[in-house]
């Protein structure tokens, strides 16, 4: 056998490597698992300001259907804080109460009834 120059014997161990990588399927690359749907957290009141107390007061009783849930997610306030000040509307007469069970209470606005202002006057 004549003797190989030193530029084709590099050329064919590099295409004896791409052969064998061919052939053995190579190495593939991991899986990247996403980090999935991340919610923003949320930054309620836990305590009631000036403001937030008197627009609770406003606009509470105006709503139709009136759960914890609904008043937390609308004043940006906490669940907690808005259970407590759904209970104080309650007991002040501006919102009637539906259903209390264990996991959820329901209110409504309290009807006005425009027949008792005018007896009232009389």
């Amino acid at each position: 056998m004549p003797p190989v120059s030193k530029g084709k014997t590099a050329q064919t161990q590099a295409a004896a490597k791409a052969q064998a990588a061919s052939k053995s399927g190579g190495k593939a690359k991991k899986k990247k698992w996403s980090k999935g749907k991340v919610r923003e957290k949320l930054n309620n009141l836990i305590l009631f300001d000036t403001a937030t107390y008197d627009k609770m007061v406003k606009e509470v009783p105006t709503y139709k259907l009136i759960t914890p849930s609904v008043v937390s997610e609308r004043l940006k306030i906490n669940g907690s804080l808005a259970r407590i000040g759904l209970r104080e509307l309650h007991e002040r007469g501006l919102i009637r109460l539906i259903v209390h069970h264990r996991q959820q209470i329901i209110y409504t606005r309290n009807p006005k009834v425009e027949g008792s202002k005018d007896k009232a006057d009389d």
